[in-house]
């Protein structure tokens, strides 16, 4: 078990992680939350990058921040912004990053590498310099080096940007397949990449943990209260002032408007069944 108690972390005037707490088991939790939100300051905290302020994590019984090698042999860490060496290939610099992690046994190391190559479509590169990869290959080079070693606690943090839809899919169908037996933390902003996912969610703003629960729980908090409607550009600066809107959605040259309410907020308005989006904007809120 990962368990995080009541960790703070300030930069200057910013107070980044403000008394979060969190206990993970094995499985796929998602970490759902708006840029800026703190959720990278805590991966990095979790990765042991860094230490927090306040607060206290442990992973079994081995606190991590006395202890960081403990957390550091089982951890896969895809963080949002990577470097890579200048003039090394892919398989080079996995066989590098698979020593350091400590596998020693070269045929087991090539073996490891060339089944990842495989599972991120990166064979037909795997002799190119990584340095000259395009954003997304990147994005699959650094999903590969975070699963060397077979980790049992895997974060990743903003995984599927720069992957076009076919590869986010092969991405998160990796992610579903290897879920039950370690402890992955999926750190986005998109929603869709925690529905397609996740069991048990977060929603994290500001610093703090907003909610927590199973997608279905919190979508339910909303049952017969969205409600829809495509308006022109004008109305919804007026929408705004006198209702609880919850998203917006550019659609064939007009808008459409989703909002929380008991009853209908005006004529054209449709109750519609939420989704993920609609708890995800209301929970942020703070709308329930």
């Amino acid at each position: 078990m990962l368990k995080i108690e009541n960790i703070h972390k300030r930069f200057g005037g910013i107070h980044a992680l403000n008394n979060v707490s969190l206990e993970l088991k094995p499985g796929l939790f998602g970490l759902l939350g708006p840029n800026g939100a703190g959720k990278s300051t805590l991966m990095r905290t979790l990765a042991t990058l860094q230490l927090a302020d306040e607060g206290k994590i442990t992973y079994g019984v081995t606190d991590i921040a006395q202890n960081p090698q403990t957390m550091r042999n089982v951890l896969g860490y895809l963080p949002q912004d990577f470097g890579v060496y200048p003039r090394m290939s892919a398989v080079a610099l996995l066989d590098h990053i698979a020593i350091l992690k400590g596998l020693s046994n070269r045929s087991e190391r090539k073996q490891q590498i060339e089944k990842l190559l495989a599972v991120v479509n990166l064979q037909k590169m795997k002799n190119a310099s990584v340095a000259t990869y395009s954003g997304g290959m990147k994005q699959r080079f650094g999903v590969a080096q975070a699963l060397l070693g077979d980790p049992k606690v895997l974060i990743v943090d903003e995984p599927t940007a720069g992957l076009d839809p076919f590869e986010r899919q092969r991405f998160l169908d990796l992610l579903s397949e290897t879920g039950e037996e370690k402890i992955i933390i999926l750190s986005t902003h998109i929603v869709e990449d925690v529905r397609d996912l996740c069991a048990d969610m977060a929603i994290m703003g500001e610093g703090k943990i907003v909610v927590r629960g199973a997608p279905e729980n919190l979508i339910a908090k909303l049952d017969n209260r969205v409600w829809r409607r495509k308006v022109e550009k004008e109305a919804v600066d007026v929408l705004k002032q006198h209702h609880d809107v919850l998203s917006t959605r550019l659609l064939m040259g007009g808008v459409v408007v989703s909002i929380l309410a008991d009853g209908s907020p005006g004529k054209g308005f449709k109750q519609a069944e939420p989704n993920l989006e609609d708890a995800y904007f209301a929970h942020l809120y703070g709308l329930v």
